[in-house]
């Protein structure tokens, strides 16, 4: 199994330099189920914070292209489960996948209270706020 990195996913996804994009395309159209490639957490939190902040990409298609990643079998996704979990929150609340991410992850891990200034995340993921 190979490991992408976020920078090959954010040209495959933008297309904005033609010569990236086109090596981006072939690799990801090279993967198959019996050799999928890795994509791992914060691969996932940079695809989805450059695409959101740098090319303005609106949250529902960055919810469409998260969950076309974890149901792809061409991919394997590191903590599926916590992911798909960070998703389901992510497209109900209104922080950001950071924070579903965080919050998410540490409840798997059996963390309780989950501490944060982010008066956000504390009112829509659960956290306790800091004071």
């Amino acid at each position: 199994m190979i490991s992408i990195d976020a920078n090959i996913m954010i040209r495959y996804f933008v297309q904005d330099d033609p010569a990236q994009a086109k090596s981006a395309s072939r690799l990801i159209r090279s993967l198959t189920p019996e050799e999928p490639g890795w994509i791992s957490i914060a691969v996932l939190m940079e695809l989805n914070w450059v695409l959101g902040k740098k090319y303005k990409v609106e949250r529902s298609e960055l919810i469409r292209i998260l969950t076309h990643l974890i149901e792809s079998v061409s991919f394997e996704i590191e903590s599926q489960q916590e992911v798909e979990a960070a998703i389901a929150l992510y497209r109900t609340k209104n922080i950001g996948f950071a924070d579903c991410l965080i919050a998410v992850s540490a409840l798997s891990a059996g963390c309780s209270p989950i501490f944060t200034f982010d008066k956000r995340a504390a009112r829509d993921a659960g956290m306790t706020l800091l004071n």
